[in-house]
């Protein structure tokens, strides 16, 4: 009976489980459906086996769906992806074609649709926000330049962002209602999470930093410690297996992965930080096309993003960035917002500050993207007591979502232009 009850609770927590829910699950999901079907069954860009990597921003879709990627960055996808292969396979007998693509497309769709319910059931449950709050945060997170290119793109990022989201809705319910995240959990997380992207893994014992009593108590404190080193020591094996044991060459390739992707100054960094990092997981900029190579004689078009050529774009991000950050010292002594913005700033210091990857850093949004919708919750929860304030929200968000929704919409056109130019 136990067993079954705690069944029936995990599908509750994964799925939708009211009929709000499934709405937003449905209209997502149909969304993205309409857009991915199209990409996967009249164009090749989602797979194509003379492209492993660098067709449209950078995404290693091809790379990504046949090993999982780099083992020294993501250690434990190549298991992931097997299965997610093999099923795409099974579906399209065995030929990677317009049935295979769609398949790889409908996974990530609804990876991506469940993320955004995890974000709204968080919303919902754990801030208590109006539905009417809830539902114009969650469409703006919907329109994302992030969500919109990882609903049809099989990616690490797309299962990421999914993970990162029910885990740090999971461990708000078991902070809120002051239990500790038990070991079977975080074990699960930190494979699922760290295995998919090996820095995520900090991301989730941050929750277990801010159990009640953890620093007070010898015994809480030992029962937290204990479940960490079981988390590490489960993965630790899982990765070293994953690598023959061959340990030394993890940090070979790592330091080989720092210096090829942290040391290009093709724009200012002030720039980078701004149009990549905090701008173009939201709202997309220009877009340049660039001709690439396989490596093995095969020549083709890139699609990547430029930092933006408008003041408007700059007034966006900083102006969200304002909210954010005014969310963050507003609610500072709220341990659960201690958990989020933490989780942010361990990405900010890999990209912005060690500047890995920052030159695309627009393709790393599924590691920090629902970091936005949750702060601005809190936000608005900040003020639940004062009108003016929250019409005055209100009014800043509904510009905001009506500039990312037309800007995103225009730019997601120009793509199709590009597809329809070169992937046909």
């Amino acid at each position: 009976m136990a067993l079954k009850t705690k069944f029936i609770n995990f599908f509750k927590l994964v799925f939708p489980s009211t009929l709000t829910e499934l709405w937003v699950f449905l209209f997502f999901i149909i969304c993205y459906g309409i857009l991915g079907s199209n990409i996967a069954l009249n164009y090749r860009i989602i797979f194509d086996e003379r492209i492993p990597w660098d067709a449209y921003f950078s995404f290693d879709n091809r790379s990504i769906v046949m090993t999982g990627g780099s083992f020294e960055r993501h250690p434990l996808s190549y298991y992931f992806f097997n299965w997610i292969r093999e099923v795409a396979l099974f579906i399209s007998d065995g030929k990677k074609d317009a049935t295979f693509r769609l398949t790889l497309a409908w996974f990530s769709n609804i990876a991506v649709s469940l993320s955004l319910i995890q974000v709204f059931k968080y919303l919902k449950n754990i801030i208590s926000l109006p539905l009417t709050i809830s539902l114009l945060l969650i469409l703006f997170f919907g329109f994302f330049s992030t969500s919109i290119l990882l609903s049809f793109t099989p990616e690490n990022f797309t299962y990421t962002l999914f993970f990162l989201c029910l885990y740090n809705y999971y461990a708000a319910i078991k902070l809120k209602k002051e239990e500790k995240i038990p070991a079977l959990a975080l074990t699960l997380a930190g494979i699922s999470i760290g295995g998919l992207t090996i820095t995520n893994i900090a991301k989730v014992f941050i929750p277990v930093a801010f159990e009640k009593g953890i620093f007070r108590n010898w015994k809480k404190f030992g029962s937290a410690a204990l479940r960490v080193v079981i988390t590490c020591i489960c993965y630790a094996l899982l990765y070293l297996n994953r690598i023959d044991f061959k340990y030394n060459s993890i940090f070979n390739k790592t330091s080989e992965q720092y210096e090829k992707f942290s040391n290009v100054k093709s724009t200012p960094t002030w720039d980078m930080i701004l149009s990549y990092f905090f701008g173009g997981n939201i709202l997309f900029s220009n877009f340049i096309i660039r001709d690439k190579n396989n490596m093995k004689g095969f020549n083709f078009k890139g699609l990547i993003m430029d930092a933006y050529s408008s003041w408007i774009p700059y007034v966006f991000v900083i102006s969200l960035l304002i909210l954010i950050f005014w969310s963050y010292f507003r609610n500072f002594k709220n341990k659960l917002v201690q958990v989020i913005m933490i989780s942010f700033i361990i990405d900010i210091i890999i990209h912005c500050i060690m500047r890995f990857g920052l030159h695309t850093a627009y393709i790393y949004g599924g590691h920090f993207t629902f970091v936005y919708p949750l702060l601005l919750g809190w936000l608005f929860y900040s003020y639940k007591s004062s009108p003016k304030i929250l019409s005055f929200l209100m009014i800043i968000m509904v510009f905001l979502s009506f500039y990312l929704i037309i800007n995103n919409s225009i730019r997601v056109s120009e793509f199709f232009w590009f597809l329809n130019h070169y992937y046909q």
